[in-house]
């Protein structure tokens, strides 16, 4: 394969981009722009349908009501997703970490404050919080998803499939999940069962282009490049199957760069983004 130049554009747009991130428990409920593992349990109150989808409006209204009254759970909860989907992820987790000292027992919120450390490598300290954001008794499988890709970012592989596992026995087949799972299995190289995993998932009529992405860089990582093109553009416009294109031969090539490594030095298995939902 010819090494293509690094292009860090291309791959900041992807790892941003909700049409191409890679999938962590997407598709989940709550504001369409601003999909979130709290999905299922945030407020459907009057006030909180009246936000609106663009996240950057979203942080300005829930902002507003938050600094007027920082107990609001409903307002914390609104600002911190409103705070991750804008990009300010230490902000969020700061705003999520005092709203649940100060309602300690709030699903929602231990959701969405694991989720926030998560998102700023916190993986161990985002894993004990999500456990706390729901019981065995009445598990979520969302939470189980994320609670997965926590442990397969600390490297805990057979542990993180065994709540992909649970999660996939309350929800068979979601796409999602099982998108994690392939990603998990390409973690540790074993790319044809990362294969099998990510194309049950693509053939899932509920799968979203972050899907298809992990299945195209999994081809791509198996040496068959031009079909890994072929699943990347897919039937999107234009300027999205280049972009996609673009990230592939980024990741592919990073890839190359690992190989060429001196012994002993650490490699790493590109990987399109665990712990990206939105």
């Amino acid at each position: 394969m010819r090494r293509q130049p690094r292009n860090a554009g291309s791959l900041a747009r992807f790892l941003t981009s909700a049409a191409v991130t890679a999938v962590l428990a997407a598709g989940l409920g709550g504001c369409q722009t601003m999909s979130d593992i709290t999905g299922s349990l945030t407020s459907s109150s009057s006030k909180a349908q009246a936000v609106p989808d663009d996240p950057r409006r979203a942080a300005e209204i829930y902002g507003e009501r938050y600094r007027a009254n920082p107990k609001d759970a409903e307002a914390a909860l609104g600002y911190g997703q409103a705070l991750r989907a804008t990009g300010q992820r230490a902000q969020a987790a700061a705003v999520l970490e005092q709203a649940t000292i100060a309602h300690p027992g709030n699903k929602a919120l231990l959701a969405a404050y694991g989720r926030a450390l998560a998102d700023n490598g916190n993986s161990q300290a985002a894993f004990d919080v999500l456990s706390r954001a729901h019981s065995p008794t009445n598990p979520d499988w969302r939470i189980l998803s994320v609670q997965g890709t926590t442990l397969d970012k600390m490297a805990k592989h057979e542990e993180a499939r065994g709540y992909y596992a649970a999660a996939l026995k309350i929800v068979p087949e979601e796409p999602s999940v099982l998108s994690n799972l392939g990603l998990s299995y390409m973690l540790t190289r074993e790319l044809p069962k990362a294969e099998e995993t990510l194309r049950r998932a693509y053939a899932n009529p509920r799968a979203d282009g972050r899907v298809r992405q992990n299945l195209a860089l999994v081809v791509g990582l198996q040496g068959r490049f031009a079909e890994a093109e072929t699943i990347a553009k897919g039937d999107l416009p234009a300027d999205e199957a280049t972009a996609n294109v673009a990230y592939l031969r980024e990741m592919l090539s990073r890839k190359d760069k690992d190989h060429s490594r001196p012994p002993g030095s650490k490699a790493t298995v590109p990987v399109a983004s665990l712990n990206r939902p939105d």
